[in-house]
Formats: C-alpha cells, sequence, structure tokens
C-alpha cells in the first residue's frame, strides 16, 4: 500500500532529513513539507493524508497542540531533539516518536509499524464490508413437510390467509404456516413493503398505482387506508 504524508518543522534542515529519509522507502509518497505549521494545518484540512511527521518544538505552535486541533488527525510520527516529550506524545496516540538526529534504520522502524497499522485497519475493514455483502438473498419456509428454498428476487407478493400464508413468485406459489409480522421480519426492509394486513409486495415488482390498488402483473391488490401514507412515501420518494 501507498502511505500519503506530509512534515511539518520549523528547520529547514530537518525538512531536508526527513524528505531524504521518505525518499529512500518506495511505499511513502511525499505530499507536503512545511515550516508554517498552520499552513500545515490547511493543507490537513483540505488534503487529508495517511501520516504526518510533525516536529514537537515549534515557536508558535507546539506539534502536539497542532494534532490536538485536528478533528480527524492522521496517523502520527512526532519528531524532536528533546526525549523529555515523549510520554506527552504517545498520550496522543502517537504511532512513534523519533529523536533527532535520526537514523535510517529507526525511521523505517517507525514507518513499518505505521505500514502494518493501516494494513490491519484496511483488512479488518474490508472484512467487515465482505460479512455485509455475506446477507442472504433467500429464506427457507416449510411447506409440505419439506424446506422450501424462496429467493426474494423471485417473490411477487406475499398473500396472509389467517394461520398461513402465500407466497406468490414468478414460478410457483408456496404455502406455510408463518404469520404476516414473522415474515416481514425475514424480508429486506428495502425490498419488500407491507401494503395492506393481508399483503406484502416486491417494490420492483409493483408495475402501477391507481387510487387505493396495486398492480403487479395480472394481480390487483388492496392498499389499506392504514398503509396508504406509507405506500406512497416509499413510492415517491
Amino acid at each position: 500500500m501507498k502511505i500519503a504524508c506530509i512534515i511539518v518543522d520549523d528547520e529547514p534542515l530537518a525538512l531536508d532529513v526527513l524528505s531524504s529519509l521518505i525518499a529512500r522507502v518506495p511505499y511513502l509518497v511525499l505530499e507536503g513539507q512545511y515550516t508554517d505549521p498552520f499552513l500545515a494545518m490547511e493543507h490537513l484540512r483540505k488534503h487529508p493524508v495517511d501520516l504526518l511527521f510533525v516536529d514537537i518544538q515549534m515557536p508558535d505552535i507546539t506539534g502536539i497542540e497542532l494534532v490536538r486541533t485536528l478533528t480527524n488527525p492522521p496517523k502520527v510520527v512526532f519528531t524532536t531533539a528533546y526525549s523529555s516529550y515523549a510520554v506527552e506524545g504517545f498520550n496522543l496516540n502517537a504511532m512513534d516518536y523519533l529523536l533527532k538526529p535520526i537514523s535510517f534504520d529507526r525511521f523505517l522502524t517507525a514507518v513499518n509499524r505505521v505500514r502494518d497499522y493501516l494494513e490491519l485497519s484496511q483488512a479488518a475493514q474490508e472484512g467487515i464490508q465482505t460479512e455485509e455483502k455475506k446477507v442472504p438473498d433467500y429464506m427457507f419456509v416449510k411447506s409440505n413437510y419439506k424446506d422450501v428454498k424462496i429467493n426474494f428476487s423471485d417473490i411477487l407478493y406475499i398473500e396472509g390467509c389467517e394461520d398461513y400464508i402465500r407466497i406468490h413468485t414468478t414460478t410457483k406459489k408456496v404455502m406455510t404456516l408463518l404469520s404476516m409480522k414473522n415474515v416481514m421480519e425475514k424480508l429486506p426492509e428495502q425490498q419488500f413493503i407491507r401494503i395492506h394486513r393481508s399483503f406484502i409486495v416486491a417494490m420492483d415488482k409493483i408495475e402501477s398505482k391507481s387510487n387505493e390498488r396495486i398492480t403487479i402483473g395480472k394481480e390487483s391488490l388492496p392498499i389499506g387506508s392504514s398503509y396508504l401514507n406509507e405506500v406512497t412515501k416509499r413510492l415517491y420518494r
């Protein structure tokens, strides 16, 4: 992965040293270097980066104060000539603390730590997104002593018939002992809407609405008065 970074240090020589160290690491991309911390803050506001190298002791504002002003700070590596600032720097969840003069091996240890952290965070986020994508697109219902698979995309509408329901799909009708409430809990909320105490319809299968009825294929289904506002809102949002 590439790690975008900027440097903030009031000493031009320190900027030169850090920029030369950054240039030696293939996965680091230097997007700016500033002696003026306020210009650096403006850069971070407009162009967020992954990593900030910042000197702690600067004349107008310390590096610690700078980091505290950031609403969404990047990962931070503090640089300083004074080891006494280390504890305060780590209290801000800094990834590392580099004591000047900075050797390349110590610098590499710090940036490798940042890379490992970012890669783990990215992998965790991708894992969450993968789990979200695994939401089933079907359900099983018991019918005639068998568990029958119903693909959500095949459902036209569901009809409530007292103690059971009839699921009308593009290929078949399936009867099962479920209440309308129970089946609504199994269905994806964004794909289905209850239009009547006896009918649930697939939103993408609705062909037209006129007066207080919904048309799906050859079927004209009633919209209950207590459901009319919600149906209208969902159809015309």
